[in-house]
């Protein structure tokens, strides 16, 4: 034991549970899957992996190149010598591997442009985060994705037992205002993840028994077990008012700044219509959901501009119904001519959606080309019981959920009345 007991007992009543936090192999999945197509053989870091669960399965799964960092170096050998277990450790040509290595998250040694994924499950509280946004961004390749999960709250009034233990211990926010931090640093939010219940059993029921089981009369255990048998009671008594989930973000493509359509820039975006489709059908359309007060949905008519600050592409979304809920459509996305396959149009479709999601817009529909808009994590409607009110290929008409915390409105699809179907 060291001259720091309650550092010490605290990690020797985490060694060899299964995980360091709130999180599951279907999490992890989900996120990676949240994250889209990545590279044959991606490079992963996986910041503060614990005994390093998920640097595990993306190496397995996704058979990438994974760096582990922690500062535990008890946490890394665990790690070591299940990677080697496994064949993960570099030893079996063409599989994935796993690296694991001793460093501060908040100081590390790569240079930018490193990772087409960084990814921090149950750790970012280390530097916060706000502060993980700002440094980690330029360990990310260009299209890279950060994956970071979060405890939130759940609940915009938190109770006072719930929010004092916070207030105390690492100040939360809820999965809105996480996504606010992220987009105002620079980043779209490709997708979050509410966390089940499941994923809190899967930390505390191990560490619960640890407890049980611990030896108090250790200097400094006494305190780790009092600190850890807190932290669960309140979980039980208050979990329906804080969580955990995922957020999946990528930096924005910084040649195209985007930015809400600004007063007096009708003529503009009509402009933008007509040249993109080659004819005035869609810039009337704006102009019909403009004038509806049903349709429009102020701040959710996005623009992007050019490098010499001319509007280049243009994406709107306007108030729809599924089964008689709102929703929000996606139509129409037009980009001029000589901007097209430049990435303006990824840019605006990503930043309205933000826009959105920022907004509580829980769904948004979209007809549209189904290999284009998968990328933003568009699946069939049809998959949830979406359908609209007329002939349309399956496969064209696509849903994004915003929110997986709020029921998904199944049933007929009403688009607003001046689209005319």
């Amino acid at each position: 034991m060291s001259d720091n007991a309650p550092h010490d007992s605290f990690f020797a009543l985490h060694h060899g549970l299964p995980r360091q936090g709130p999180g599951s192999d279907t999490t992890t999945r989900r996120l990676l899957a949240l994250a889209g197509p990545l590279p044959a053989r991606p490079r992963v870091l996986d910041l503060g992996c614990g005994p390093g669960r998920s640097a595990l399965l993306l190496a397995a799964e996704a058979g990438a190149e994974v760096t582990a960092v922690d500062t535990h170096e008890p946490f890394l050998a665990e790690l070591r010598e299940s990677a080697a277990a496994r064949g993960l450790d570099g030893s079996a040509p063409g599989s994935g591997s796993v690296r694991a290595l001793r460093a501060d998250m908040g100081s590390l040694p790569f240079p930018d442009g490193s990772f087409d994924l960084v990814w921090a499950e149950s750790s970012v509280f280390v530097l916060g985060f706000d502060r993980a946004l700002a440094e980690w961004r330029r360990l990310l390749a260009p299209g890279g994705t950060l994956v970071l999960t979060e405890c939130v709250w759940t609940t915009g009034e938190p109770g006072p037992a719930a929010r004092a233990f916070w207030e105390e211990h690492y100040p939360l926010r809820t999965v809105t205002g996480n996504a606010a931090a992220a987009v105002a640093a620079g980043y779209h939010v490709l997708g979050t993840l509410t966390q089940p219940e499941g994923d809190w059993d899967a930390y505390y029921g191990p560490l619960t028994a640890r407890a049980e089981a611990a030896d108090t009369s250790v200097p400094g255990m006494a305190e780790a077990v009092a600190g850890a048998r807190a932290e669960i009671a309140l979980r039980r008594e208050h979990g329906s008012d804080y969580g955990y989930a995922g957020f999946v973000l990528r930096p924005s493509d910084p040649r195209w700044r985007t930015r809400p359509e600004a007063a007096g820039e009708e003529a503009e975006v009509r402009r933008i219509e007509a040249a993109a489709f080659g004819s005035e059908a869609e810039a009337d359309l704006v102009d019909a959901l403009r004038a509806d007060a049903d349709a429009w949905l102020p701040g959710l008519s996005y623009v992007a501009e050019a490098p010499d600050g001319t509007v280049a592409a243009h994406a709107l979304i306007t108030r729809c119904r599924v089964g008689g809920a709102p929703a929000a459509a996606l139509a129409p996305v037009a980009v001029a001519p000589e901007h097209q396959r430049t990435g303006a149009g990824q840019a605006v479709v990503r930043a309205v959606l933000d826009a959105a999601r920022l907004r509580g817009e829980t769904l948004v529909l979209v007809l549209g080309h189904p290999e284009y808009y998968p990328r933003f994590g568009f699946e069939r409607a049809s998959a949830y019981g979406i359908r609209p009110g007329f002939e349309v290929p399956d496969e064209a008409m696509r849903a994004l959920v915003l929110d997986d915390s709020a029921p998904v409105p199944a049933g007929a699809l009403v688009y607003p009345a001046p689209f005319g179907v």
